[in-house]
């Protein structure tokens, strides 16, 4: 059985930062691309960031480029978005995810934790 749990999000002030972590059992971690998504109330879900098996070639969104980090660690099965410079627009549920490399969907899903930026 698949499972991604991700923690350490919170409620932090504008200009702070946060380090998310998911951990990842059940699958064959190095196969997969992680990504964190995110998702206000209101809006809907919105990649946030990826990195593939490689641990070396990533994507960031826009808006969040610069200010965040995605990191992999394939030894033991985590990905880590490391969100500086937080914003109140950064607050949403984060949630991480894997796909294959090829899939068009991701597969799996944690369940989220929540970032709440106050100004």
């Amino acid at each position: 059985q698949v499972q991604l749990v991700e923690s350490g999000g919170g409620l932090v002030q504008a200009g702070g930062s946060l380090r998310l972590s998911c951990a990842a059992s059940g699958l064959t971690f190095s196969s997969y691309i992680m990504g964190w998504f995110r998702q206000a109330p209101g809006k809907e879900r919105e990649l946030v960031s990826n990195i593939w098996s490689n641990g070396i070639t990533t994507y960031y969104a826009f808006s969040v480029k610069g200010r965040f980090t995605i990191s992999r660690d394939n030894a033991k099965n985590t990905v880590s978005l490391q969100v500086n410079s937080l914003k109140p627009d950064d607050t949403a549920v984060y949630y991480c995810a894997a796909r294959r490399a090829g899939a068009t969907t991701y597969t799996y899903w944690g369940q989220g934790t929540q970032v709440t930026v106050s100004s």
